[in-house]
């Protein structure tokens, strides 16, 4: 038998923390204790019956907890939980994307991984957003939920600095040389072309120097790595300046003067080499060098030889 009632007989009792004490004939129950225990006992000695169905309410509350235990050792509660609440209103249904320009919403619905009934409550957007980041032009990506069926996902894009030509491929990089992506359409053709192999690293800090001089880079079409040591200048017009491996700021200063005093620029040459820092060497057109040619023949008559055969 267990004593309702807290004696104050000589080392029996319940402390004052509602401890079990020991007393003679048995133990005296804490406080909190005993009216659940008086309720129990006049349940078993049959003084309360058992509400209407109460076995078939404790075989449903066994089966359920069972049922329960088994979809977390299974690991199947995020499922039911998905099912669960998917079909209480919680369902996503609406999608809000901001901040896309190169970025398909396509892409990014892909990326969100949704089947129809994925459940907002037990939806994983840290996953979502790290799927979403690994698009090509995606930079940084957010995904908030917004109960009670509501996806925001932000995204902020990677800036495009230039187009870089390799071969026949042409791919779009960052300043800091980083590809993004092939070229598509005609989107970014007035971006800056750079051509070579390891062209894409260098590019942004060439391109700056070269644009101190405006009357120069209005005028240039493409910038050439030449053996990942020096640059080309490809103009417009299709004249091809050759600048040295140091000293490029000089030799452009240079070029500026001679093209502001004879129009080096807009003759029909092909080529300006400024390698050599001696002596600069300008290649004609093959239009301009027959003329030339033609035009000595005519001057020299019989003194007149052939260029190949000049020393």
């Amino acid at each position: 038998m267990f004593a309702l009632t807290s004696g104050q007989s000589s080392g029996s009792g319940a402390d004052s923390r509602g401890r079990w004490l020991r007393a003679s004939g048995g133990f005296v129950l804490p406080r909190w204790l005993r009216k659940p225990a008086r309720f129990f006992a006049r349940f078993v000695s049959g003084e309360i019956e058992a509400p209407p169905y109460t076995m078939a309410a404790l075989s449903a509350g066994v089966i359920g907890a069972f049922s329960i235990y088994g979809a977390v050792i299974g690991g199947h509660l995020p499922s039911a939980v998905q099912a669960v609440t998917a079909r209480t209103g919680f369902a996503i249904d609406e999608i809000r994307v901001s901040g896309n320009v190169e970025t398909s919403e396509i892409d990014i619905f892909d990326r969100v991984g949704l089947d129809g009934w994925t459940s907002l409550v037990g939806f994983d957007p840290e996953e979502a957003r790290q799927r979403i980041a690994s698009l090509p032009w995606v930079e940084t990506a957010s995904v908030r939920k917004i109960y009670p069926a509501t996806l925001e996902v932000k995204v902020v894009e990677r800036a495009p600095y230039a187009i870089w030509q390799q071969g026949s491929r042409l791919s779009l990089i960052e300043e800091n040389g980083e590809v993004i992506a092939p070229v598509s359409g005609s989107r970014h053709l007035a971006l800056p072309l750079v051509v070579g192999a390891g062209a894409e690293g260098p590019a942004a800090d060439f391109i700056a120097k070269v644009a101190a001089y405006p009357e120069l880079a209005s005028r240039i079409r493409g910038y050439v790595r030449i053996s990942d040591r020096r640059w080309n200048l490809r103009l417009e017009n299709g004249i091809t300046i050759k600048l040295p491996e140091v000293g490029e700021d000089q030799a452009i200063a240079d070029l500026l003067a001679l093209d502001k005093d004879h129009a080096l620029l807009s003759r029909d040459i092909e080529t300006v080499d400024m390698r050599f820092g001696d002596r600069l060497i300008v290649k004609l057109s093959t239009d301009a060098a027959e003329a030339r040619e033609a035009s000595l023949k005519e001057r020299l008559g019989k003194r007149y030889k052939p260029a190949e055969r000049q020393i």
